[in-house]
């Protein structure tokens, strides 16, 4: 007797594959929205913080960028600590609370 393979659903594979990818997607964009907020980059103009990330993508300087980088984990450090304890303090944590709670360094980012 000779069993029959269940053919392979490519389009429903190709669907779910999209799907993922734009979720992944747009969870990035809303991760990298968290991190201008976090930093006070949003305070920055848009031609601002657009022409700082062509310049930081630009560099081939590797020093720089080991420095970037360094400053980069403190920030992360010293935010994960500032996380740890404000949860400790609330038990209903909610990571996008802490992020725009953080005050703005001077308003729209026009002197």
């Amino acid at each position: 007797m000779t069993m029959v393979r269940k053919p392979r659903d490519f389009d429903a594979e190709l669907k779910a594959l999209e799907d993922k990818t734009r979720d992944l997607r747009k969870s990035k964009v809303q991760h990298l929205g968290e991190l201008v907020i976090a930093t006070g980059a949003d305070a920055l103009s848009a031609e601002e913080l657009a022409g700082a990330l062509i310049g930081l993508t630009e560099t081939a300087d590797t020093a720089k960028k080991e420095a970037w980088a360094k400053r980069g984990a403190v920030f992360f450090q010293g935010r994960s600590r500032r996380t740890a304890s404000a949860s400790d303090r609330n038990t209903s944590y909610a990571p996008a609370q802490s992020v725009s709670a953080q005050p703005s360094s001077g308003g729209t980012g026009a002197t």
